[in-house]
């Protein structure tokens, strides 16, 4: 009995259109391997919406409210995309979200608790001074996972 390299594959998807390229890469190797797939995204936490240098510092309570339920729903509608294609390419598929000031973090956490075994995320491509002064997500979790990553450009 033949056992799938990857059973499980989580999908860090933040509604750009390189995480929608990973969407479908990943897609591609869910249906090839007969892999379930979790498409997760992390959003903001609603404290850190007040935090010095933030956009929303100082900003009243409701409009950081307003703020989070935007990211969210924008969150929701890329994931709901994903899941769409998804089920149209006939891959058995859940949605996470979580909230966290640490993305890298979340999405590490997600495929541990959701037992992936596979996260395949989008890389923005910087390079030189530019990825060092902005950090990368997708660079943080290749740092820190102990989880195979693949990483689509």
């Amino acid at each position: 009995m033949e056992v799938a390299i990857y059973q499980h594959i989580l999908i860090a998807v933040d509604g750009s259109s390189l995480s929608e390229h990973a969407v479908t890469e990943g897609l591609k190797l869910a249906k090839a391997l007969g892999a379930r797939v979790t498409i997760f995204t992390a959003t903001e936490q609603f404290s850190s919406l007040g935090d010095v240098g933030h956009a929303f510092a100082g900003a009243p309570e409701p409009v950081r409210h307003q703020a989070r339920d935007y990211l969210e729903a924008q969150a929701r509608t890329a994931q709901a995309r994903a899941c769409a294609a998804a089920a149209a390419a006939g891959v058995k598929a859940e949605a996470l979200l979580a909230e966290s000031d640490h993305p890298h973090q979340a999405i590490i956490e997600a495929a541990k608790a959701k037992a992936a075994d596979l996260i395949v995320m989008a890389s923005h491509g910087r390079r030189g001074v530019t990825a060092v002064l902005l950090g990368s997500v997708t660079h943080k979790v290749l740092t820190h996972s102990e989880l195979p990553v693949l990483v689509c450009r």
